[in-house]
């Protein structure tokens, strides 16, 4: 199948997503996926990562880092949005936010957008979901398979795993 046309050579939508990590009590790595609603325009009733996209007001109502000139420059709104998405979406707080890779893809109405995939360490909260998912689990890398994900998402927790694992040796 071909991919859409974009509607616009230079404009993208910006999404971020976070896996979002734990040890269980006996040293599991656990990782939160969540169940979309079935009300859902995307991907209804698939599993996935908390997250969403880049909002104008998740930087431009507070101080600029760099005010000299015609151009106000913002620091961390990215990891700013990230944080504001995982508190709506499933109530928690996070730490230590690491980039994990970066996907395009052309929606079918025809709007380009770049997703950027981080991990994350749980810090606090219990799981309070918002309306747009329905359930959610704490799952392992090897459980993957038994949930229907939005393609990828198995892929990119994989990579959060073996990246983690590694810094374990």
């Amino acid at each position: 199948m071909a991919a859409p046309k974009p509607i616009h050579d230079e404009l993208h939508r910006i999404a971020i997503t976070g896996i979002i990590w734990k040890k269980d009590d006996s040293g599991i790595l656990r990782y939160l996926i969540t169940k979309r609603a079935s009300s859902k325009k995307a991907w209804p009733d698939k599993w996935t990562v908390p997250g969403g996209g880049l909002e104008v007001a998740d930087y431009i109502d507070t101080e600029p880092t760099h005010k000299e000139g015609d151009s106000p420059q913002w620091y961390a709104a990215i990891e700013k949005t990230l944080r504001r998405e995982i508190r709506e979406e499933v109530g928690l707080e996070i730490s230590d936010v690491r980039y994990l890779l970066d996907l395009t893809f052309i929606r079918p109405d025809g709007i380009p957008v770049v997703v950027l995939s981080f991990f994350c360490k749980y810090e606090s909260g219990e799981v309070i979901l918002d309306e747009d998912s329905t359930e959610y689990a704490w799952i392992t890398a090897g459980e993957i398979k038994d949930h229907d994900l939005i393609p990828g998402i198995g892929h990119e927790i994989e990579m959060a795993d073996e990246r983690l694992r590694k810094e374990q040796q």
